[in-house]
């Protein structure tokens, strides 16, 4: 299942899923428990307690059995079933997980052709249609254009309360474990919030430095953390062995039956908070180790602290209820054990945030490639997963936000509430790009497909149809977080959609903009001599450049009829580089070059223009990163493929470049002046990088209903001009580049979109 980027003589292979064995895989394993499954693993610490409130009655012996065996059927059947075994297998071709992953093997994006990105005097093509990389998965069954538009929205929709999770998982995990000191020193109960902000300050910080270094520093505490939750919980069901009774699935399905309490359930979902992570932290990770992990430790040291949970509470009564996870832990009250895995809940909690805030990096850069979130800067860690990254502004806006959450969310009850209904809408959105997949991607019978969602559909809509009667409590906040983020997103996935087919559709054959004139038809230079007679010499070819100056109507005589007419202006060179950037895939040259011609009408004596291909390997040598097409029509005109690792920083090295060019020129003409090729050195080394500013103008569209024509070109215009226009200013599509400021040209041109 490889595939290959060849151009040029170079060759970079596809990013693929991380496929790893022996201690690779061992230490991949490892980490996977300081990252994914953190958050998962700290639920024991407010699950019981959101079903059975503290403040409320003890529940009798049967309904807290029906209870833990709610909790663990349902993570047997969604976190085990749904995303272990199922989920993992339906990742991107490059290793993606998360519920845009799922979208963009649905839709998948074609190959891009580099090579076609330096043809600048071929015909031009607005979209050439391209095989694309899914194809090996979708030779019969395409899912139709039309639902394009809905399936994004509805997979931003899971995205955006996917990343809102990554704001509520450090709030509720962070703020349930510090309250833990409040049960043997109730006066620190006012001083819960501040000491959950200072570790939440110190988490945020940390992140830094990359999701390896923190998997290795944060996973031998979750390992402890699984160890502690598995002997606690043995100790605990020695104590009532009848707890087993709670594996009978027939003892949940009794629960409701017996108290008809539909709010049970909201109590049950918050033992699956982060079990999105499993599938979203895919790219980081891969689907073995996953698999190894959840399977061998996380899983069974749940069921073994809910079952020890539940005994406990059954034998303890009342003095259990107020804390049920503290008043678990076995030995004196609040000895040493306590203490010890007090200071250990804290530190798991702040990895069980670790897992929302990796996925909401992974899920950034997945968005931010296909250009569905404005242009982040973002920092690679790893030189072997592509997927692991760190987004500044992310992380800061994130700890801003979380901190804002803590303080106005005080009730670690609140936070419950709200943290479920992210949750659970997240898994609803899942399991119905899951369906389209079985049947579009997987290419297995229709029925596979229904029965998938109708089986994980009816547990995620009960799920949602509890966490939905939480909206009053608190639910509302991650709703408005992530209403607020996916309106972010579509609406910059449609402007800059609308924005890059201005761009192709304005992209022109060089020769068609810039023309050669020659005094005679043969091209040749004119002597006179003394006696007046004309002598053609082949020493020279003087010539004039000329450039499309304006398009203009004009009427041929014929009524109705006109005809295109183009009005030209010479134009000089003068001596100087240029480096027009290409923002979007395909032949001939970008629009800024043909806006800076006009509104500068003086040709450089050097123009490069350089499109820019990140590849899948860490780091691109760079005798390899650059290859030149020379144009001959015209001399000193180039195109040029910048490759790039995905952790190499954006930094034309310019010695190296003006090497290559001499060597293209000496290659194309093997008698080039030693005059001219000294001239590229100077001229390239001062080179200036011109990139495009669009001036987004809405343009007036026409609907099936006129009466509607205007309100929609009113709305249109507002989004476009007052909203899009302001985010595109505030977030440039140079973000990660490293060149200085002075050193960089913004075209502005009007597009109108």
């Amino acid at each position: 299942m490889s595939s290959t980027l060849e151009s040029g003589g170079v060759s970079f292979g596809q990013r693929r899923k991380v496929n790893v064995r022996g201690s690779s895989l061992a230490l991949l394993t490892f980490q996977t428990l300081g990252i994914i499954y953190s958050d998962i693993g700290t639920s024991p610490l407010y699950v019981l307690n959101g079903i059975w409130p503290a403040t409320g009655r003890l529940p009798p012996e049967e309904d807290i059995i029906g209870g833990i065996s709610a909790i663990i059927w349902s993570l047997t059947l969604l976190p085990l079933l749904k995303y272990v075994i199922i989920s993992l297998r339906f990742s991107t071709r490059e290793g993606e997980g998360g519920t845009f992953a799922l979208f963009q093997s649905l839709y998948p994006p074609a190959n891009e052709d580099h090579d076609a990105d330096r043809v600048l005097t071929g015909d031009i093509g607005l979209y050439s249609e391209t095989k694309s990389a899914f194809s090996h998965l979708r030779d019969k069954r395409q899912l139709s254009k039309r639902l394009r538009w809905p399936l994004l929205v509805w997979c931003l929709i899971g995205t955006a309360l996917t990343m809102a999770d990554g704001v509520f998982t450090p709030a509720v995990s962070v703020t349930s474990a510090v309250g833990g000191i409040a049960v043997a020193e109730p006066d620190v109960t006012k001083d819960v919030v501040p000491i959950s902000i200072v570790f939440l300050l110190a988490l945020f910080v940390f992140q830094r430095f990359g999701t390896s270094r923190v998997g290795l520093t944060f996973a031998p505490i979750s390992s402890l953390w699984f160890m502690c939750l598995t002997c606690t919980g043995i100790y605990n069901i020695t104590r009532y062995p009848g707890i087993f009774r709670a594996l009978d699935p027939s003892r949940a399905v009794m629960l409701f039956v017996r108290t008809r309490e539909y709010d049970i359930l909201a109590g049950v979902l918050l033992s699956l908070t982060g079990c999105e992570a499993i599938f979203a932290n895919l790219g980081q990770f891969n689907d073995l180790s996953i698999r190894i992990s959840f399977s061998a430790i996380v899983y069974p040291s749940l069921l073994l602290a809910y079952l020890g949970q539940g005994a406990r509470l059954i034998t303890g009564g009342e003095e259990v209820l107020r804390n049920i996870f503290y008043n678990s832990i076995p030995g004196p009250k609040y000895g040493g054990l306590f203490w010890f895995i007090f200071v250990l809940a804290i530190l798991a909690t702040l990895v069980a945030s670790q897992a929302m805030i990796s996925a909401a990096f992974s899920l950034a850069q997945q968005l931010i490639n296909m250009k569905c979130f404005p242009p982040l800067r973002m920092h690679y860690t790893s030189n072997t997963y592509q997927g692991q990254v760190y987004i500044p502004m992310l992380n800061w806006t994130l700890m801003v936000a979380t901190i804002i959450i803590v303080v106005g969310f005080s009730n670690t009850a609140h936070l419950a509430n709200a943290y479920g209904f992210a949750v659970a809408t997240v898994m609803f959105s899942t399991s119905v790009l899951l369906a389209l997949s079985v049947y579009y991607v997987k290419n297995k019978h229709w029925i596979a497909s229904i029965l998938f969602l109708i089986v994980f559909g009816s547990f995620d809509g009960l799920f949602w149809g509890a966490a939905l009667k939480k909206v009053p409590e608190g639910a509302w906040v991650p709703l408005l977080i992530g209403a607020v983020l996916m309106c972010i997103m579509i609406l910059w996935t449609w402007g800059k959609n609308l924005e890059d087919c201005f761009d192709r559709a304005n992209r022109k054959n060089l020769k068609h903009f810039i023309t050669e004139n020659y005094p005679y038809d043969d091209a040749s230079s004119v002597e006179v001599d003394a006696a007046g007679d004309v002598a053609i010499s082949e020493v020279s070819r003087p010539s004039v450049l000329s450039y499309v100056s304006r398009v203009s109507k004009e009427p041929t005589g014929e009524p109705g009829r006109s005809v295109l007419v183009e009005e030209k202006r010479e134009i000089q060179r003068i001596a100087c580089c240029a480096i027009f950037h290409k923002f979007t895939q395909g032949s001939g040259v970008p629009h800024t070059f043909i806006g800076f011609i006009r509104q500068w009408p003086a040709l450089p004596r050097v123009i490069i223009f350089l499109s820019v291909c990140v590849v899948p390997v860490a780091r691109v040598p760079e005798e390899d990163r650059y290859v030149i097409t020379k144009v001959r029509t015209f001399e000193g005109i180039y195109g040029v493929t910048y490759y790039l690792g995905f952790r190499d920083d954006f930094d034309i090295n310019v010695d190296y470049l003006i090497g290559k060019l001499c060597a293209s020129e000496v290659q194309a003409n093997p008698n080039a002046s030693n005059t001219w090729l000294e001239e590229i050195r100077t001229l390239v080394s001062n080179a200036t990088h011109i990139v495009p500013h669009y001036h987004v103008v809405s343009k007036k569209v026409d609907v099936r209903f006129g009466f509607l024509s205007a309100t929609v070109n009113f709305l249109r215009k507002w989004l476009i001009e007052d909203v899009y226009r302001r985010l595109a200013t505030m977030f440039p599509q140079t973000a990660n580049w490293l060149t200085p400021a002075d050193e960089i040209i913004h075209v502005g041109i009007t597009a109108f979109i």
